[in-house]
C-alpha cells in the first residue's frame, strides 16, 4: 500500500529519539521557566517531521548501498516500492511542513535549530558520513540540537552540564552504532567511514564516552542548584545502569546497530528510563 510505504519511509518509530527535547524540561521548570504547551507541542512536531524529511532524503540517496544490506534492502526506496524521485519530493514536502510548524511556535530559535539540523544532515549525506569520527560527531550533533530545541521552547539557556551529559551520551550511542556495523562485517562498500574503524578502537571509545557520561551526570548532580538537598543522586543509579547495560548489550549481544530498536527491545532500558523520570521529578524543586 503506497500510503503505508510513505509512512514507513518517514520512520515514525524513530521519533523516540526526539525524547532528547524533553531533557531540559524538569530542570528548567524547577529554575522557574514557563512551559507553553501549544508552542512546545508545535516545536516537537515540527522537529519530528523534519527528522522524517531527513530519513526520506537519506534513503533515496543511499538506495543503491542499502540494496546490499541484509535489512536495509527492505526499505521502501531500496526495495523499489517508492522511486527515488518520489522519496526526494516527499522529503521536500516534509521539510516544508516542518518549517511552517516551526514558524507557528512564535520562537525564531525553533526555525534556526530545525534549519541547522537539516543543513547538518545534508552535509552528512553529501560526504560527512564518509569521514571516520566526523560521522559520529555529526550524528551526535543531532541529539544536541534536540536538547537545544527543548531549551528554546522553554525560553531558557542550556546549561553546560546539560550539554556535556547529553553530548557524551549521544557520542556513546553513535559509536555503538558504528561498532555494530564493524561486528556485522560491513565494509567500505557500504559505508566508506568504516575503513577508518576497527573493533578495538570502538571498544575503547565507547568505554571512554560511557565513563564521561556517568561522571558528568554525577558532577552535575553535585553542582545543580535545582535539586533538593539529599536527593541529588536519586537519578544517578538509573543513568549508570542504562549506560552500562547498553554497553553490555553492545559487547554481549552485538546490539546497538539501531539505537531505537535496542532501547525499545530492552525491558531493562525501558524500566531504567521510567525510573530516571520518576527519580528526577522527585529530586527537582518543582514549583
Amino acid at each position: 500500500m503506497i500510503i503505508g510505504d510513505y509512512i514507513e519511509l518517514s520512520r515514525p518509530k524513530h521519533w523516540v529519539k526526539n525524547g532528547f527535547v524533553f531533557m531540559p524540561v524538569p530542570f528548567a521548570l524547577a529554575a522557574g521557566a514557563h512551559l507553553d504547551p501549544l508552542a512546545f507541542a508545535l516545536g516537537l512536531i515540527s522537529f519530528c517531521i523534519g527528522t522524517s524529511a531527513v530519513y526520506s532524503f537519506n534513503d533515496a540517496k543511499d538506495a543503491e548501498r542499502d540494496r546490499a544490506h541484509d535489512t536495509k534492502r527492505n526499505r521502501p526506496v531500496a526495495s523499489g516500492r517508492i522511486s527515488k524521485r518520489g522519496a526526494y519530493l516527499w522529503a521536500l514536502f516534509l521539510a516544508a511542513i516542518g518549517v511552517i510548524l516551526a514558524l507557528e511556535t512564535g520562537r525564531i530559535g525553533t526555525l534556526i535549530i530545525l534549519s541547522v539540523y537539516l543543513c547538518v544532515n545534508l552535509f552528512y549525506s553529501f560526504g560527512g558520513k564518509n569521514v571516520p569520527l566526523l560521522d559520529v560527531f555529526l550524528l551526535s550533533a543531532g541529539f544536541i540540537l534536540r536538547v537545544l530545541l527543548g531549551c528554546v521552547l522553554l525560553g531558557v539557556q542550556a546549561s553546560n552540564w546539560l550539554l556535556l551529559c547529553s553530548y557524551t551520551l549521544a557520542l556513546f550511542v553513535a559509536l555503538a552504532k558504528r561498532r555494530a556495523d564493524v561486528i556485522k562485517g560491513l565494509d567500505g562498500a557500504h559505508r566508506p567511514s568504516l575503513l577508518g574503524y576497527n573493533q578495538s578502537f570502538l571498544d575503547q571509545a565507547m568505554g571512554i564516552t560511557a565513563s564521561m557520561t556517568i561522571i558528568a551526570y554525577a558532577l552535575y548532580s553535585i553542582e545543580a542548584v535545582v535539586l533538593i538537598p539529599h536527593r541529588e543522586f536519586a537519578a544517578l543509579p538509573f543513568v549508570a545502569f542504562a549506560v552500562l547495560d547498553y554497553l553490555r548489550m553492545a559487547h554481549v549481544n552485538k546490539a546497538g546497530g539501531s539505537p531505537v530498536d535496542t532501547f525499545l527491545g530492552s525491558p531493562a532500558l525501558l524500566i531504567s528510563g521510567v525510573g530516571y523520570l520518576v527519580a528526577t521529578l522527585w529530586s527537582v524543586k518543582l514549583p
